[in-house]
């Protein structure tokens, strides 16, 4: 695509507040309020894309205030582990794959019964979901002591009594994720990409102004209430009311809300190593020595980094597409659309993860090397980092091969293998952590989200018939030879050189050598994924697509 065709891209969303598909179809009916379109996926990627890079930007600022004024030790330990209650309780709901389970269905629904069915679905949905979640919070936050002592007896009292605090702080959160997501799932099915968008830079946001404001760690727990009530909830509320009118309805036996629940139960009741790999972490980290669970948690952050820009940009804005594909009965268009993305972003995947690799302890210095986070905190975050850096490629892997059941509205099967693999993997996290310690956590993960993507790709391919496996083969074959060249170059080079500038400089001249060497060997073995954007990629692919 031409830079000027891009700019139109970026302007037609800006101008739009993130709305990013077209009102109209061929013939001038309107059909509904703007459901996202095959031609469009690359601009809505490219928005989330924007907005994921630019949340993680000022996550790490985030993660920098809490280091700087925290550390890396028992107070940050409590913090990180006030989210295991909240989160089991989000994953129990599907709070966190909402959009999964719901956008198929409503899309069908507007198809088969019309606008009005749709609007009547979105009120049971929301009402009901809305009643448990409150229902379930005030259960959860007065059981919490009980909750945190036999969860974690291993943390002394001074700990549990702070991380009791902080989850009942933390925790009524969910009530704005739960309703919030279910309303930007709407959004997103009507094209609408803006509130999904502001979300995380909202919440983060937040997050950094308690936490400065009070200059404590409850602080930043606030920062996260108040984050997920503006970010998560207020404005896809306020964008909601431009599309339709909005109520509440609290029906649990209606055949709508029964609908939702066969799709959703499968998300609720079973496990994925992308959920219970933190929980895991958190639970094993908690009975080792004090910080590991810190430790643990700001490698986690700074890992998660290329996952959330690659992989969950890409994957969020094609399940709408994917889901249309497959009610259009266009078995060949999902493929080709799946395959190339998912070749694509694994190819980038590598790559970044080859750079986390091999820069890891300077990327820790830069970060997260300032005020109470000391030179030994940061050695022990460096070293868990490179570990986990391996992992990027089949979490990014993951997060859009299993999109192949998701669009086709078939949750059990990617569960039925998530839980299988989740319980198999926990004694491995068992042996390991008892072992190696943090590290071994670290290594466990890595072996398990890798087995994990592998068997979902596979699986899929064979029942659907894509993605490609040879097509895919071939690709992390040639991203890997890049990945890995480029990667003992740049190790080899600034072991050789003199490089002034501490940390900086090393990422400076070691990165800039780094994707030299990516770059031109991408270009001489055939590897787009490593030479091109992957969202300018998609966008230039599928606006070549006929509309429907």
């Amino acid at each position: 695509m031409s830079r000027w065709k891009t700019c139109r891209a970026r302007s037609r969303i800006l101008a739009a507040g993130g709305r990013v598909a077209n009102d109209q179809n061929q013939n001038g009916d309107s059909r509904g309020l703007g459901e996202a379109k095959a031609s469009k996926l690359g601009a809505a990627a490219l928005l989330l894309g924007a907005s994921v890079l630019l949340s993680r930007v000022i996550g790490f600022f985030r993660d920098i205030a809490l280091a700087y004024q925290v550390g890396a030790g028992a107070e940050t330990d409590a913090f990180y582990t006030a989210f295991f209650v909240p989160d089991i309780l989000n994953y129990l709901l599907a709070g966190g794959a909402l959009a999964i389970a719901f956008i198929p269905l409503y899309n069908r629904v507007r198809r088969q019964d019309g606008e009005a069915a749709g609007d009547e679905m979105l009120s049971t949905v929301l009402g009901t979901l809305g009643a448990l979640v409150v229902v379930a919070t005030l259960a959860l936050w007065l059981a919490a002591p009980q909750l945190i002592a036999q969860l974690f007896p291993d943390f002394a009292p001074d700990v549990q009594a702070l991380t009791v605090r902080l989850t009942r702080i933390v925790l009524p959160a969910q009530i704005f994720f739960v309703t919030g997501g279910l309303l930007r799932a709407v959004l997103m099915a009507h094209g609408r990409f803006g509130a999904q968008a502001a979300a995380p830079l909202v919440y983060n946001g937040a997050t950094i102004a308690g936490g400065l404001i009070t200059g404590t760690v409850e602080g930043f727990a606030w920062g996260v209430l108040a984050g997920a009530f503006i970010g998560n909830w207020l404005l896809p509320m306020v964008e909601i009311t431009r599309v339709k009118s909005l109520r509440v309805r609290i029906a649990p036996f209606d055949d709508h809300f029964r609908a939702y629940l066969v799709l959703a139960l499968p998300l609720m009741l079973g496990v994925s190593l992308t959920t219970v790999d933190e929980w895991y972490e958190k639970f094993f980290g908690a009975k080792l020595a004090m910080g590991t669970v810190a430790q643990l948690g700001f490698a986690r952050k700074l890992m998660m980094a290329p996952v959330a820009i690659v992989g969950q940009a890409v994957a969020a804005a094609a399940l709408p597409v994917l889901s249309r594909y497959y009610a259009e009965n266009r078995e060949d268009q999902l493929n080709d659309l799946l395959n190339r993305a998912l070749v694509n972003s694994a190819g980038l995947a590598m790559l970044a993860a080859g750079g986390f690799y091999v820069f890891a302890m300077p990327i820790v210095e830069v970060v997260y090397q300032h005020g109470r986070f000391d030179a030994d905190a940061a050695f022990g975050v460096g070293l868990l980092l490179g570990i986990l850096s391996l992992a990027v490629p089949g979490w990014v892997i993951q997060q859009i091969g299993v999109r192949a059941f998701y669009a086709r509205e078939e949750m059990w099967r990617p569960m039925l293998l998530g839980t299988g693999l989740a319980l198999a993997a926990f004694p491995a996290y068992y042996v390991l952590g008892y072992h190696l310690g943090a590290e071994g956590l670290a290594w466990a993960g890595v072996g398990a989200i890798s087995v994990n993507a592998l068997a979902t790709v596979v699986w899929a391919q064979s029942r659907f018939g894509g993605p490609s496996l040879s097509q895919f083969a071939k690709g992390l074959l040639r991203s890997g030879s890049v990945t890995l060249v480029a990667a003992v170059a740049a190790g080899v080079a600034v072991q050789a050189i003199e490089i002034p500038g501490g940390a900086w400089g090393l990422l400076a001249v070691g990165g800039g050598i780094y994707v030299v060497v990516a770059l031109v060997l991408g270009r001489l073995v055939g590897e787009a994924a490593v030479c091109n954007v992957i969202l300018s990629r998609v966008m230039k692919r599928t606006e070549s697509e006929p509309a429907p």
